[in-house]
């Protein structure tokens, strides 16, 4: 691939993450914020970029990277993407308790809060099977963390969209249809190599 081309792709992927970043660290709305909450959400905010990160990563869709290095920062994107959420929920623990147990018990009247819960619980899902991948079989795992990453995903997007908070409305909505497309585009060419390969080892029996 050329340099310009691979230039123009990264380049691409710092813009769909950085801009709605960098828009809302000029929201209005974080004048009446403390510390905390704003850490919480721009915590938030860095966990759905890394959520686009990862489909594109394990896709091989960012050049200038060999296997095992997309395989490694892969695995440490994920590692981030914990964290991320871990401070996003824990800065909204500390600022408003009685919220937190509302929408980690689902009892929360925010549209928003179970989508968010639900995709937290399928990211520390996937961070505990990752250690157990081994003993599951390749298979096996593989059906599990797709699973999960549909899971992540459409709770991420649901969560993000629903919220009206610093995130400006256009650049939120266009790195949420990244996530999307990403995210369907990666399960899709999986399923065409698949099916390639099936296809190959019935053709050499």
């Amino acid at each position: 691939m050329k340099p310009a081309k691979v230039t123009l792709i990264w380049a691409a992927l710092a813009a769909a993450i950085g801009v709605p970043i960098a828009l809302a660290a000029v929201s209005p709305q974080l004048a009446w914020r403390d510390p905390v909450y704003i850490l919480a959400g721009f915590a938030g905010i860095i966990a759905l970029g890394l959520v686009l990160v990862q489909p594109l990563m394990i896709g091989g869709y960012l050049p200038g990277l060999s296997a095992y290095r997309t395989r490694r920062a892969h695995h440490w994107i994920g590692g981030a993407l914990v964290a991320a959420v871990v401070i996003h929920v824990a800065g909204l623990w500390v600022t408003s308790p009685p919220d937190m147990i509302d929408a980690l018990t689902f009892t929360s009247p925010t549209p928003f809060s179970p989508f968010g819960v639900i995709a937290m619980w399928a990211i520390f899902a996937v961070a505990g099977l990752a250690a157990l991948r081994r003993r599951l079989g390749l298979r096996t795992w593989r059906i599990a963390h797709m699973s999960l990453a549909v899971a992540i995903v459409a709770g991420s997007v649901v969560h993000g969209l629903l919220i009206e908070g610093t995130m400006e409305t256009m650049s939120k909505a266009a790195l949420c249809a990244l996530v999307l497309v990403a995210t369907v585009k990666v399960m899709t060419d999986f399923r065409r190599k698949r099916r390639m390969l099936r296809a190959e080892s019935i053709a050499q029996r």
